[in-house]
């Protein structure tokens, strides 16, 4: 019995030694090792090379406008006046709508429920071009249109009311906060980013009763399904903006051409979609574009408009045409026979 305990303590040291010993050639071989990178890391790790010497592909990058800052104006009378611009541009019913301050020279929307906020938004309509390209002649109506004069269109139309005085405060403030934001950018040059981003076209005519069912589903809670919009509280504005019926836009407005509101509506619409990320396939965007300018709205006749009738866009909704296209195709598609018509004939 003793001999057998003898015999397993023994044991015990032997194993004790053998993994000592182990640890003593581990030790040996490693430090040198450790010691030789500890010194070259770069040996272990690959060092990353700066950013420079990567490879970039530029065509891929976009510089989009970034409007310029209303906090960097020193004098603070300049700041005064720009800041009230953009507060007429973000709550334009509040002084000029059914209840406004003011007058009462507009349908209760607001400038910037078609150019989001409050015209700085990506492909959402922004001002960043105004300031290098204005004064522009432009087809509509067939002049050269200084800032006042589009401010004013946009009363007449997409605000459905009056235009405002030329030389009031609310006119200067607003085109001084137009401008400003836009003053970052060379005369004559068109910011990135700036109007609507391009849709494909449909192959088959936009349909405003598919369009109904994709409103109801994904539009409606917003903007209800009689199109009237939601009124704030105190009902002087929109939170959500009337779509058709008579606190709408006109028909004279921009967004009454299907292409413009299917634009408009892909890439800013519903809530949450980007230029980038959109929540809705085009088929969806350009049917309920189809159904929203389908329905009522006021009408503004403009017998002057399009005096030269072949710089009409392809989607205007309205006759005559420089074509033998309908009326009904010429709003709602296909496009592709009249855009290879007007190739053939330019």
């Amino acid at each position: 019995m003793e001999h057998d305990l003898e015999k397993k303590y023994l044991l015990s040291i032997i194993k004790r030694l053998i993994i000592l010993v182990f640890i003593l050639i581990f030790s040996i071989v490693m430090l040198p090792i450790i010691f030789y990178y500890s010194i070259q890391p770069e040996k272990i790790v690959p060092q990353i090379p700066p950013m420079w010497q990567f490879e970039i592909d530029s065509s891929t990058i976009k510089n989009y406008w970034i409007p310029a800052s209303i906090d960097n104006i020193q004098d603070e009378k300049e700041k005064s006046i720009i800041n009230y611009g953009k507060e007429l541009i973000e709550h334009t019913s509040i002084y000029f709508g059914p209840k406004g301050l003011l007058s009462n020279s507009s349908n209760g929307m607001n400038c910037q429920n078609c150019h989001l906020k409050a015209g700085t938004a990506i492909f959402g309509n922004n001002y960043g071009s105004v300031n290098s390209l204005y004064p522009k002649f432009r087809a509509r109506s067939g002049s050269k249109e200084n800032l006042f004069k589009r401010v004013n269109d946009c009363f007449e139309r997409s605000l459905n009311g009056k235009s405002i005085d030329t030389n009031g405060n609310e006119m200067i403030a607003m085109t001084s906060y137009i401008n400003y934001i836009g003053s970052n950018l060379p005369k004559g040059t068109k910011a990135e980013g700036s109007g609507l981003k391009d849709i494909l076209y449909l192959n088959r005519p936009a349909n405003p009763r598919l369009g109904k069912i994709s409103y109801l589903i994904k539009c409606q809670s917003c903007h209800q399904s009689n199109g009237e919009g939601i009124l704030n509280l105190d009902k002087t504005e929109y939170t959500y903006p009337p779509l058709w019926g008579i606190h709408s836009y006109n028909d004279g407005a921009g967004l009454y051409r299907v292409s413009n509101l299917a634009k408009f509506i892909k890439y800013n619409m519903p809530q949450g979609a980007t230029h980038e990320s959109p929540i809705l396939t085009d088929e969806e965007s350009w049917d309920i574009a189809a159904y929203v300018n389908s329905q009522p709205r006021p009408h503004k006749n403009v017998p002057t408009d399009w005096p030269d009738i072949s710089k009409k866009p392809i989607d205007h909704p309205f006759g005559p045409y420089n074509d033998s296209f309908s009326q009904f195709q010429h709003k709602f598609g296909p496009y592709k026979s009249i855009i290879e018509f007007y190739k053939k004939n330019k």
